[in-house]
């Protein structure tokens, strides 16, 4: 069933106008998955008061596991409200509230193809830079209860990206978000996830992603290799 923030921003006559819809967050919790027992910060409820951004994360936000998710580079996972149409077809019955991906920022007009690595953006009083595509561990599958999530997410493309936050600030639902400066690198969100998914080999590109210099270096040392290693 389609969530009524979702339906009154797909009847929004101003949906081309960037802005935050949502801001979502959580803390980490224990669940029980396949006998296991998980620590998992996946699971974000909407917020409607203003937050504060730190450089690591969100006020009433915080990674369950450092060693693959948060740090400097990945402090705000933000996500496209335009890709849930998509969703809601592909997982028909499935609710849909805003953050069920795990976004802390659910966007309105800032799509892969239009956001470069690098893009200096501002919302509130917080300023950020783009860093990278999301890449989900196996708990995204455990936020939807089915385990081939993880694939369905990789393979949509639809992946959303990281901040970095340059200046701490406070930010607020329906605050606008605005380009502070654009990358003189031209490389988008879509280009790095092309690449990574199907695109080996185009050499030109791997060239330029590899030495990205607001791209993280665990990506551009990756690119390096397959720039040297075409069939890796």
């Amino acid at each position: 069933m389609f969530s009524e923030k979702y339906v009154n921003a797909r009847l929004d006559p101003k949906r081309h106008y960037m802005k935050l819809l949502s801001i979502n967050v959580g803390l980490p919790r224990e669940i029980q998955w396949r006998e296991n027992t998980v620590r998992t910060s996946i699971f974000k409820e909407p917020v409607s008061s203003r937050v504060r951004v730190g450089k690591l994360n969100l006020d009433g936000d915080q990674q369950s596991d450092l060693s693959v998710h948060g740090g400097i580079d990945k402090a705000v996972y933000a996500y496209p409200s335009e890709h849930y149409a998509f969703w809601h077809q592909e997982l028909p019955g499935t609710d849909l509230p805003w953050g069920i991906f795990g976004e802390n920022f659910t966007t309105q007009g800032l799509l892969e193809d239009a956001v470069h690595i690098g893009d200096r953006l501002r919302a509130g009083s917080a300023e950020f830079v783009v860093t990278q595509p999301r890449m989900p561990c196996f708990k995204l599958g455990i936020r939807f209860g089915r385990p081939d999530m993880v694939k369905r997410f990789h393979h949509s493309g639809r992946t959303g990206y990281y901040l970095a936050v340059l200046k701490e600030g406070e930010v607020a639902v329906d605050d606008p978000l605005e380009f502070i400066a654009r990358d003189e690198h031209g490389v988008t969100v879509d280009d790095v996830i092309n690449l990574y998914m199907t695109d080996a080999a185009n050499q030109d590109l791997l060239r330029r992603v590899s030495e990205l210099p607001a791209l993280p270096e665990g990506w551009r040392g990756y690119f390096r290799k397959r720039l040297l290693e075409p069939d890796v």
